[in-house]
Parts: structure tokens; sequence; C-alpha cells
């Protein structure tokens, strides 16, 4: 369908956007598991926060189960890149279901980090959003268990053992900027708490949130590609509407509204970290149906980070 001759629109597309190294890993676990061993392979939770994938994966033979109890006796199991509590892997375990730990390897840094600060003695806080699958598999890594913190005012109201004796770390995707307030308030309240150096932070959540402060300069609107139950891709949808760009968050084409485009020359889009490029293209489309559209990348930085595949898959022909 050829556009409103009359209407021009110019596109602006974030760098980077979209997929990141953790969510390719996690699928194309999935893809090589049904390769080598055949489906059905389970999956334990959605393997990454988007339909589109899951659909995708579903109709290739992966099904996909709310807890391990759902998954029958000797069946290929594989966890989410959210990572798992120790509970569910023992249980996985108990029922000696073989598993392949599709956890993003940034994810099991801070299950590691947490893990060494019990060790040495220190109580666990953990900054993140109760209920996020990444935030209870991590609540269920660190022995003795963590003290939830989202925001702020959470600060005040902690009942910590030992002040001198406290360690934070954060959920993954939550950046450096949501972070650094309530990171002030810790270390005020607790001037001896340890936490993570900043490049510990993951590089995608980062990148997706600058390349937004860049494509808010020039934007009269932004759209952000990416799932509702995604907590990053929201986070990029509040982060426009605060730099006072009318900001929307949709699933996929069908969902724009062209109200959002009236009186407007410059489309700012982005996609959450778990979104195919292939849908933030199919947006791209569809506003041509609606003007001429002219598409230009702003800059930003290349993602070049690859996570290896574990054993038993890596040679698994695609």
């Amino acid at each position: 369908m050829t556009g409103n001759t009359e209407i021009a629109y110019r596109v602006l597309l974030a760098r980077p956007r979209g997929f990141c190294a953790g969510v390719e890993r996690a699928i194309e676990i999935v893809e090589r598991a049904l390769t080598k061993y055949g489906p059905p392979v389970y999956v334990r939770h959605e393997i990454v926060h988007n339909r589109h994938v899951v659909e995708a994966l579903r109709a290739k033979g992966a099904i996909f189960v709310d807890e391990v109890s759902e998954i029958p006796d000797g069946a290929m199991t594989v966890f989410s890149a959210h990572g798992v509590s120790e509970a569910v892997e023992n249980h996985a375990r108990q029922r000696e279901l073989p598993v392949i730990d599709a956890t993003c390897p940034l994810v099991s840094k801070v299950h590691r980090e947490g893990q060494n600060h019990v060790a040495k003695g220190r109580q666990v806080i953990l900054i993140g959003h109760a209920g996020h699958p990444e935030v209870e598999g991590t609540q269920g890594r660190v022995p003795g268990g963590v003290l939830l913190v989202t925001h702020v005012s959470d600060v005040e109201s902690l009942d910590v053992r030992d002040p001198s004796h406290l360690a934070y770390v954060t959920q993954t995707t939550l950046s450096v900027d949501e972070t650094r307030d309530i990171i002030n308030a810790l270390k005020k309240r607790f001037p001896a708490i340890k936490g993570p150096d900043i490049r510990d932070i993951c590089y995608a959540t980062q990148n997706r949130q600058n390349a937004v402060r860049e494509l808010a300069i020039a934007s009269d609107v932004i759209i952000v590609v990416g799932a509702k139950n995604s907590s990053n891709s929201n986070r990029l949808r509040d982060l426009g509407a605060e730099l006072s760009v009318p900001s929307y968050l949709v699933d996929d084409a069908s969902m724009l509204n062209p109200k959002w485009l009236a009186d407007v020359e410059t489309i700012g889009i982005t996609a959450g970290a778990s979104a195919p490029e292939e849908l933030v293209m199919g947006l791209v489309d569809r506003i041509g149906e609606l003007g001429r559209v002219s598409v230009e990348e702003i800059n930003g930085p290349t993602e070049n980070i690859v996570f290896k595949l574990p054993e038993g898959l890596q040679e698994v022909a695609q």
C-alpha cells in the first residue's frame, strides 16, 4: 500500500536496539536443542519476554510451562534467560530431568556476586522489582535470601542485621541511572555497604536507554517495540516520557494508533532487548502506509558481545 504522499515522516531508528547477546543466546539454545534432541523441548517460563519469539519457538516444537512439575519425566528442559532459583533447579534434579540452562551470563554473574558476599558474612540487598522472574531467581540463589529494594523510600525502612556487613546487587534490566538514587541512599544510610563496579551493570540496558536519550533530542514522538511484560521495554517508554516526548509501547505494528502521528514530523523508534528486528521493520512499513517515509539510524555503539553456548550445543548445525 502506498502512503499518503501529502504526509512525510522522518523515522529515526535507535542504535543499538532490539536483541541483546543474552536473548540471542537463549533463543539459539532452544533452537539448537530442538535440532539436536527433536521436539518437544520444554521451557520453564517464557524463554524471553516477547510473544512473537515464544510463538515462533512453539511452532518449532517448544512447549512453555510455568513450573517444573508440568514437565513429563525424562523430557528435555530449558531454563529461561531470566534464571531460576536453587529450589527450581533442585526440583528438576530430583526428577532427573535433562536440563539446559539458558540463564543470561550477566544474570549468573549477579548470582555469584550475591553468593560471594554471603560467604564473606555480608547480608545482601537486591535492587529490583518484586515478581520479576529475574528477581525471583536471584532471591532463590543467595543463601539466606535477600532484602528487596525497589524505591528510594524503601531504604529507610530496611531492617538489617549488621550495618557494617552489607552488600547490594541489582537486577540486570535496571540501568545505572535507575539505580543511582537508590545506591546513593543505601550508601548514605550504610556507609560501609559493598556493591558492584558500575561496569557490572548490563551493557544492553544502558546502551538502549542512552539511545532513547538521543532519539528524544530530535523526535516528536517515540515508539518502543516490546512486550508489556518486558521490564526493559517499559523502561524505554517511560524514559522517553520523562524526557518530555510522547512515548508509546507497542507489541507490533498492529498496535500503532495513527492518532499518535497527528502533526508529527519525526518519529523515533527503538526496541526492547527481547524484540526481534522484524517487528521494527514491520512498524516502519506500517508508518509507510500512512505517509512518505525517510529512514535514518542515529549514531551509537555497535554491540559485538557474543555469549558462549552450553557444552553439547556448540557443534549443532543451524
